[in-house]
């Protein structure tokens, strides 16, 4: 057994360690990742050969949290890992995002990278890990790859910039970023910030490329020493160099016209490239298309993608004539569907997003069950994109990793903007019904619309921008463009997506297709972002400045309670009795939860008085009782002697015989009284020593006329049973 390891070291002193050679050897590369006690394993194996007529990169990617890796059993009845959580989804697209590049464009044969945290100690986090030991498994295995790469978490704590900071950290950073890069080049970045400035983002990514650097120093090291430097030979494409310089000749020229006509129109713009290539396919007999169709095809995309490229870089046209600094057309409104709390169109070009907003009670927050993330969330939001929003004539199925990614993307933009302690549980749900270029984006802006129009306090507006560009290898000349379209995203090399505020970015994920990008052409993509980003928010908040002033009249309202935290019991009583009992006698929903050594209540109902009535029920228990003052009270039962009154919840009092009126009565029968009787009284004293309480009701009556207090001797008290005490 020939054991290599290498040790990676981080910015603090903390070592990453890469061991090969002991576990998963049938794996076509293996490696075991530690740091401190947490611990990964990368394989990675790739098919021999491709699929016949497979033309593009069949990638795929898992990442799995073992529970037993924190000493945990996984819930459910099966008690066993199921399906991959959201966690363990948006961790295998940050991976998949930074190898998928770098493959040769000419290999076709699958591969299949799996990730498994084995260990974990709750300090160090294991999503910012996985990259590394991705690309690690890949080095030391002969698939050909462009890496090696690694993966970073930096974040901004006490104003200090932080490499893979622990979970603890974490807790007071206000800036999350994730980047991935080789050596040379940044290759995808992603996190969420609190209002940060474009420079203050650049300046993490600088942070973080640096310590990539050292990564790949190592796994390059790492290479030499396991033997891996040469990778395995393949061939998955057969090409005809003839009949690809006759599809350029013929067609060209005519693709230029098309790129360079400025039609606007998604459908009649692909109708027109594609008339162009069937006209070249005319030539041939049906027996030479089956041969030579799939090559045809694969030609003509290069000739679209170069046509493309070439009238933007030449003459500054786009697909759609626009400048590369325009925004397409904007229309927005708010209060569209009358159902939900609130809710907004938002139409930018041919993407469009129909977004609702939920409002609920502690009730309705997520549970979140992660192998190292336990606890709830209030504030959700689910993206949807159904095959017709691009004319796709294929069946719905269930979310896929693409929507809980631009979800989660979309997410993070808005979230931040909640105030902290608003009370109510908020659900956003965006549906795409047209799509061409960003829809992500346009689920921010339509998100923050019907926030606005649901009456969420938000502190500011949020607009969202896709930024593309196209810069050919070997040319000084390159051109970032505002706003991609969908050709321009999928013919282009880049995707960075930009959100925030007018004061910074809230969010931000970005996808590199070329070498060679440069910190300068980020900065100049950064700073056309934000001049699109202003103006899609004057749009925003033309259409609504500032969040309605009152809920709309169906949404739940909320309110909030702190009590002293040695009142929590008997608010919820025993098994629960007393807060069911008010939550059935008002009609209002009543949640409990101690935070920070005092229970925080909240009351939602749509009705007014449903939550007064339980505001006014609450305050009667975790009131302290005063001598002297009034209550209505509720007779509990009726001894010889007197009555016992409830005049708060939970506090019973004596109303003795002579107490309950000024004329003299001999038996309780006399007095009327039977129990469920409200009554007032007043609370004499209480008994200093037993904490009893004596009522009266006599002393809130009229004293009669001519009326003489006569001596008696007071009459015995039998011992009160222990069951009314």
């Amino acid at each position: 057994m020939n054991v290599v390891t290498k040790n990676v070291a981080l910015p603090d002193g903390r070592v990453i360690t890469l061991e090969t050679g002991k576990l998963a050897k049938q794996a076509d590369g293996s490696v075991m990742l530690r740091l401190g006690n947490t611990m990964l394993l990368a394989t990675v194996c790739a098919a021999k050969d491709a699929v016949p007529g497979t033309d593009f990169m069949p990638l795929q990617v898992e990442y799995k949290e073992k529970y037993a890796a924190f000493g945990r059993f996984p819930g459910g009845f099966t008690r066993r890992e199921g399906k991959a959580s959201d966690y363990e989804i948006l961790t295998c697209r940050l991976v998949d995002r930074a190898l998928r590049p770098l493959f040769p464009d000419n290999y076709h044969a699958e591969v299949y990278v799996n990730i498994i945290l084995f260990s974990a100690d709750g300090v160090d986090m294991p999503d910012s890990l996985a990259g590394l030991a991705a690309s690690a498994a890949l080095a030391v295995s002969d698939i050909p790859f462009g890496g090696p790469i690694s993966e970073v978490r930096v974040a901004r704590v006490n104003g200090e910039f932080v490499v893979n900071p622990t979970f603890a950290q974490m807790e007071s950073a206000d800036m999350d970023i994730m980047v991935a890069a080789t050596y040379d080049n940044i290759m995808m970045v992603e996190g969420e910030m609190k209002e940060v400035s474009e420079a203050e983002l650049l300046e993490a990514m600088k942070v973080a490329h640096e310590a990539i650097k050292v990564h790949c120093k190592a796994q390059m090291e790492l290479m030499e020493e396991v033997g891996s430097t040469v990778k395995r030979e393949y061939c998955h494409e057969e090409n005809d160099e003839e009949l690809r310089a006759q599809v350029h000749e013929a067609c060209y020229a005519k693709a230029y016209a098309v790129a360079a006509s400025g039609n606007n129109d998604k459908h009649g713009r692909s109708e027109a490239f594609e008339a162009v290539r069937e006209e070249f396919k005319a030539q041939f007999t049906e027996e030479e298309l089956e041969e030579k169709g799939a090559l045809i095809d694969r030609y003509y995309h290069d000739v679209e993608k170069e046509a493309m490229r070439r009238c933007i870089l030449d003459e500054g046209k786009r697909l759609d004539g626009r400048k590369t600094t325009e925004i397409r057309p904007i229309w927005c409104e708010v209060g569209y569907l009358p159902g939900p709390h609130g809710s907004a169109v938002f139409t930018r070009g041919e993407t469009q997003s129909l977004t609702s907003v939920t409002l609920g009670t502690k009730r309705d927050e997520k549970i979140i069950d992660d192998v190292m993330n336990q606890g709830t969330d209030r504030f959700l939001l689910h993206y949807n994109f159904p095959p017709f929003s691009t004319g796709e004539a294929r069946a719905q199925r269930g979310v896929g990793r693409r929507e809980i990614g631009h979800g989660n993307l979309a997410c993070r933009a808005l979230k931040n903007m909640v105030p902290a302690d608003y009370p109510y549980c908020v659900r956003v749900v965006s549906d795409i019904l047209e799509s061409n270029g960003s829809s992500s984006m346009a689920t921010v802006c339509a998100g923050t619309l019907a926030l606005m129009d649901a009456g969420v306090k938000i502190k500011k507006p949020v607009s969202g921008i896709a930024m593309g560009l196209i810069k050919n290898a070997g040319e000084d000349k390159y051109a970032v463009l505002s706003d991609i379209l969908g050709d321009e995203d999928h013919l282009g090399d880049m995707d960075f997506k930009v959100t925030g505020t007018v004061d910074g970015i809230t969010a931000t994920q970005m996808d590199i297709k070329v070498d060679g990008l440069s910190f300068e052409i980020l900065e100049k993509a950064l700073n056309q972002a934000r001049e699109g980003r202003m103006h899609i928010l004057g749009k925003i908040t033309e259409c609504i400045a500032e969040p309605r002033a009152e809920l709309k009249p169906h949404a739940p309202r909320i309110e909030t309670m702190r009590i002293p935290k040695e009142f929590i019991g008997a608010v919820i009583g025993p098994g629960g009795k007393i807060i069911q009992g008010m939550q059935e006698e008002t009609g209002a929903t009543i949640s409990i939860e101690e935070v920070d050594g005092e229970g925080i209540i909240e009351i939602a109902s749509n009705n007014g008085n449903a939550i007064n009535e339980a505001i006014a029920k609450i305050r009667a228990i975790v009131a302290i009782p005063e001598a002297g003052e009034v209550y209505e009270g509720l007779v509990r039962s009726v001894m010889p002697y007197g009555a016992f009154v409830e005049f708060m919840p939970g506090k019973d009092g004596l109303l003795h015989i002579s107490e309950i009126d000024w004329k003299r009565f001999e038996t309780m029968e006399e007095t009327g009284i039977k129990e469920g009787d409200k009554l007032s009284v007043k609370l004499l004293e209480i008994d200093p020593k037993t904490g009893k309480f004596k009522l009266s009701r006599k002393v809130l009556l009229e004293k009669p006329e001519g009326y003489e207090e006569r001596e008696r001797r007071p009459r015995r008290e039998p011992r009160r049973p222990r069951g009314n005490e």
